[in-house]
């Protein structure tokens, strides 16, 4: 990731936030109203309140879905999630068929997107102790089911872009915010599943798409700003938004292999 050119860190995550971009104008298919109101709501917030834009379209979107009838909040019930120990045993059949797998799925498909958002975003942070933590966390809270905590890629996205805060010292209050939410979501995490369940799955996909919406041009306007690194960052961006998976690994990293080895060539 060090020798990662920024425009081609850039093309994967814009590959990576595209289909979210998408599922805006596709959850409109099924629900043009509610669709285009959060829309619009989403134009008129950004003019006059871009800070609390999302905020205006998650609140027009419940009231419009519950006005259409399609909330189904009757069995949502608020309780505090109980953590339940789980003793390690070893398995040689599960550490082959599923730990290695998954430990190449989030390494490749999260952390170096991850690393790679960071960087497109203008931070140059340690990163062997961000990897490090991770996975001693990991370890710790493996028993009781966190196996897999890694360097988010879209929550990182949405913390470090221009809408958490324009300057770039003060983002970080996006992340401890986003760190507080994540761990009052966990405490109700039954209830958070059972209410999210409730909302009809165009007002969820709509919402996602808008909220990345900036990132998503951000992105794809850093990465296509070099005519040296045009042409890579472009094959990044499309092996990384084709979703195509070899090996049970995704695209993420596929993108970055491709772009690497063409701006290698190109650069020759």
């Amino acid at each position: 990731m060090q020798y990662l050119p920024i425009p081609l860190a850039n093309a994967m995550l814009a590959g990576v936030l595209f289909q979210f971009g998408l599922s805006i104008f596709e959850s409109a298919q099924s629900e043009l109203a509610l669709v285009m109101l959060m829309l619009a709501i989403y134009l008129v917030g950004k003019r006059y309140a871009p800070r609390y834009a999302i905020l205006l379209v998650l609140a027009g979107g419940v009231i419009m879905a519950w006005a259409q009838g399609l909330m189904t909040i009757n069995q949502l019930e608020w309780q505090i999630a109980q953590p339940v120990f789980t003793m390690p045993s070893f398995s040689l059949s599960a550490l082959i068929s599923v730990g290695i797998p998954l430990f190449i799925v989030t390494m490749a498909s999260q952390n170096m997107p991850g690393i790679a958002t960071i960087r497109a975003a203008g931070y140059e942070p340690p990163l062997s102790p961000l990897i490090t933590w991770t996975g001693l966390t990991t370890l710790v809270l493996a028993p009781f089911g966190a196996y897999a905590l890694n360097l988010a890629a879209i929550t990182a996205a949405i913390c470090m872009s221009e809408d958490a805060h324009p300057d770039k010292k003060r983002r970080y209050t996006a992340a401890v915010a986003a760190g507080f939410f994540y761990l009052l979501t966990g405490l109700l995490a039954g209830s958070v599943a059972l209410l999210l369940a409730s909302f009809p799955k165009e007002l969820v996909l709509a919402l996602a798409g808008l909220a990345l919406l900036s990132t998503i041009g951000n992105s794809l306007s850093t990465a296509l700003q070099e005519q040296s690194h045009r042409e890579a960052a472009l094959i990044t961006f499309l092996v990384t938004a084709s979703g195509m998976t070899l090996f049970s690994v995704g695209s993420a990293f596929w993108g970055l292999i491709a772009g690497y080895v063409a701006w290698r060539v190109f650069k020759a």
